[in-house]
């Protein structure tokens, strides 16, 4: 047995058993037989990853990528059982300004020379380490040796490449276990194949294989190889080299990575960015930041990472607007691509580029939804913008910008749903810049379209600049206003305040519910309903209609964000008129000032309420109540695939299909209780009833354990809720979901579920719940699953219709 048995590595892994047992959604572990010795089991640990950001850390290691074995009892002097640490990764480290302890005047406090900055490689971690003198595992962050349902895992081919560098150098991997036991290392380097899969960055051959990036102790604590001795052990064992550089203070690592951020290019490659190795050092004396130190003691080792936007974001955007040309039904042309991914004029002219493609060659693309073929795409049309059709097609794209343009008078119109804030923001700036101004609420009749319409061309007489204030949430809306003044000379500037819908339904539909909420009785027509909640059913209508702002409906659109508070949202658009229309910078005060007005605002004119029909004051039975959690599926369960290690590849053609026959369920609910178990469950009915009934609900959170899937259905597992600890709860909301979670039985908590999608219109969505439960209770036969990694979401109780 390994001479490398230390009490504080037994002890870590105990604490991780207890830790485990106490709150397993903190901390799982799974557990595999060593591929070289199927007679020892390994266990790798797993943190939910939201949690890495907590000070104090609820873990008792930041270690990301940990296995551990067993020891027989009879294996120490004492006669207690104990436990080894067999392959240790680095601690979770962040981005700059990710967390407090990572912006770079805390960096500079806090970290001392020398700083090492290493290439951050864009393939998969592996890990390398033995188990005897003779024998060794490779790893991926979390798993090893085969998978079900995975023809070949990303540890399997680590391995193959391991034996592959290792007979380039005439070793073998007995003599690499040899090593490595006697050091008590672990190696970790980067899987990077093409063939094998495609990431953003391009590799080619002579890069493909295991670029060893970093040498760890096998321990508890944190140590890390230099760069000399990684370097050295990668040109003895036949490992790829992984370039780096070594600085001497922050300031050089921020000069550095700032002229490389200009071009995102280093050495002559396009990067994502450097890893930073430096250690912690105590604080100069003076110091006013010790609630940002580092969670590490003077002397460990510490990492951060600086990341490059350009262009390897912009190539992320390629291959996004890719695949949502080709999941679309129907003429490419009529794709909805988001205007988040076409901010770059080399990204419209891609997109112009590759439809073509698609069209003309559409067996370049079998297989891009399955993550081949990205590199070679990008490649080609990279290629096209050398000649003189790629050239002029980008020169075409720069003189289409709306700064080309001269303009008269500007139409300032927001595209917006109730709750957003584009009646105060637009009282705001009319209070600042004496705009015109109309809405369209205060007109009465039923033709109210055309009158809106006139209101805003007559303003235009005698205003340069004239808000139409409306929510403009369609297109012909926008088209409407484009109508009215194409003919005016000199050409009217649209100008959109864009309130984007690019959140979760449920997300979108609380902010703005609360604002309604919030507001009372001060609206024209949309006024709070405590009772039957008829404003959020308006709202709910406002989201599904709503048509994104399209590329080039309107010449400037300002991105506002729907989180904002009305003086950041103020303040957004402030900054848009005096850049844009060349307006006076206002001061502080008279911005206040102005918030100060939109937030006292009351309209002038209001609508009578209408007489409800006694049918229609008793509300109707809602079908169920359920949380709705405020989690965008399609971009949580897309990343979950592309990043985790190995995933089955009858989940990846699921899910895949999915997406491509727009099967998402798209506003995502976990059913508590259904009217059909009624009257059994009237209990849990009436509690779920009150909490719905509430002016301001309470809250909860969830953590998303599994996606699990058949051959008809995919679900996600929901295995622990819990009160959410933000503000929003208040004391009155919050005993009362605190009541409601201690009175939810486990019954009713192992069915808890999202459905994803079905396989077929026809395939009942209810079906989710009998796989969930299948899965649960271990008939896993036919049954497909897939560990999600810490992630959690938010929600509240809503009785729901549909």
């Amino acid at each position: 047995m390994s001479t490398h048995l230390r009490q504080e590595d037994s002890q870590l892994i105990d604490d991780l058993h207890r830790l485990s047992k106490k709150s397993p959604k903190l901390v799982r572990s799974t557990v595999y037989n060593a591929p070289s010795d199927p007679s020892i089991s390994l266990r790798s640990w797993k943190m939910n990853e939201f949690k890495y950001y907590d000070v104090p850390s609820p873990f008792p290691t930041l270690a990301r990528g940990l296995f551990s074995r067993e020891l027989p009892c009879g294996d120490d002097s004492k006669g207690e059982q104990k436990y080894q640490i067999v392959a240790r990764g680095y601690d979770k480290f962040f981005n700059i300004g990710e967390v407090p302890w990572t912006d770079w005047s805390t960096l500079s406090l806090h970290t001392g020379p020398t700083y090492t900055l290493s290439l951050k490689s864009n393939g998969c971690i592996i890990f390398i380490a033995p188990i005897s003198p003779s024998k060794l595992i490779v790893t991926s962050k979390h798993a090893l040796g085969p998978m079900q349902g995975v023809s070949e895992t990303h540890s399997e081919v680590g391995h193959r490449w391991l034996k592959k560098h290792l007979e380039e150098k005439g070793k073998t991997e007995e003599q690499l276990a040899s090593k490595l036991w006697e050091k008590n290392w672990t190696t970790i380097a980067e899987l990077c194949d093409d063939n094998f899969e495609e990431h953003v960055l391009p590799y080619p051959a002579e890069k493909s294989g295991l670029h060893l990036h970093g040498i760890n102790e096998t321990s508890r604590e944190f140590h890390t190889m230099p760069t000399e001795t990684v370097n050295a052990f990668a040109e003895e064992w036949g490992f790829i080299k992984t370039p780096t550089i070594t600085l001497n203070s922050i300031p050089e690592v921020k000069s550095f990575t700032d002229d490389i951020a200009k071009t995102g290019i280093w050495n002559g490659e396009a990067l994502e960015g450097f890893v930073v190795r430096t250690h912690i050092v105590d604080p100069k004396r003076g110091s006013t930041t010790r609630n940002a130190r580092p969670p590490y003691p003077t002397g460990s080792s510490f990492f951060f990472k600086v990341k490059f936007d350009e262009p390897y974001m912009m190539y992320r955007d390629w291959r996004e607007v890719t695949k949502i040309l080709l999941s679309t039904k129907g003429p490419l042309n009529d794709a909805k691509l988001p205007k988040s991914k076409l901010k770059r004029k080399e990204t419209h002219l891609y997109v112009e580029w590759v439809k073509k493609e698609i069209r003309h060659n559409p067996n370049a693309f079998s297989e891009y939804l399955k993550g081949k073929g990205i590199i070679a795409t990008r490649e080609r049309f990279l290629k096209w913008t050398e000649t003189n059709e790629g050239k002029k097609g980008l020169v075409v794209e720069s003189e289409a910008l709306p700064t080309a343009k001269e303009f008269g008078k500007t139409i300032i119109l927001p595209v917006a749903i109730p709750g957003c804030g584009k009646t105060a923001v637009s009282v705001a700036l009319t209070s600042l810049f004496n705009f015109g101004h109309t809405q369209s609420d205060d007109i009465q009749g039923k033709k109210s379209a055309p009158a809106f319409i006139r209101n805003v061309v007559n303003l235009l007489k005698h205003h340069d600049v004239v808000i139409a204030d409306k929510n403009n949430h369609l297109m012909q809306h926008r088209d409407s206003l484009r109508e009215a003044v194409a003919k005016m000379d000199p050409p009217v500037r649209l100008l959109a305040l864009n309130w984007s819908l690019d959140r979760p339904q449920a997300t979108i539909h609380r902010i703005c519910g609360d604002r309604v909420f919030a507001r009372g009785d001060k609206h024209q027509t949309l006024r709070a309903d405590t009772l039957a909640k008829v404003h959020e059913d308006v709202i709910w209508q406002f989201i599904r209609n709503a048509e994104e702002l399209a590329d080039k409906e309107v010449d400037v659109s300002i991105e506002m964000d729907i989180e904002d508070t009305l003086e950041q949202a103020v303040d957004r658009a402030v900054a848009a008129c005096v850049s844009i229309l060349g307006l006076r910078q206002p001061s502080a005060k008279e911005i206040d000032e102005a918030v100060h007005k939109a937030r006292d605002y009351v309209p002038q004119t209001k609508k009578p309420q209408e007489q409800k029909k006694k049918k229609n004051d008793e509300q109707s039975t809602p079908r169920y109540f359920g949380f709705l959690p405020e989690v965008d599926l399609i971009d949580v369960i897309g990343k979950q695939m592309e990043d985790a290690s190995d995933v089955p590849e009858n989940g990846k053609a699921f899910w895949n299909a999915l997406v491509t026959e727009h099967r998402v369920t798209m506003r995502p609910h976990i059913t508590v209780v259904h009217n059909k178990s009624l009257p059994d469950a009237i209990e849990l009915w009436e509690r779920c009833s009150q909490l719905h009934r509430m002016a301001l609900p309470p809250s909860f959170t969830f953590t998303l354990g599994h996606l699990v899937w058949n051959k008809r259905v995919m679900a996600i597992t929901v295995d622990d809720f819990e009160l959410d600890g933000s503000p929003d709860n208040h004391s009155s909301a919050g005993q009362e979901g605190s009541e409601f979670v201690s009175k939810l039985s486990e019954e009713v908590r192992n069915t808890l579920h999202i459905t994803v999608g079905t396989s077929d219109p026809d395939v009942p969505p209810f079906e989710a719940r009998a796989l969930v439960e299948t899965w649960r209770f271990g008939k896993r036969s036919g049954i497909g699953s897939l560990e999600l990694d810490g992630l959690t979401a938010r929600g509240r109780i809503k009785g729901l219709f549909n």
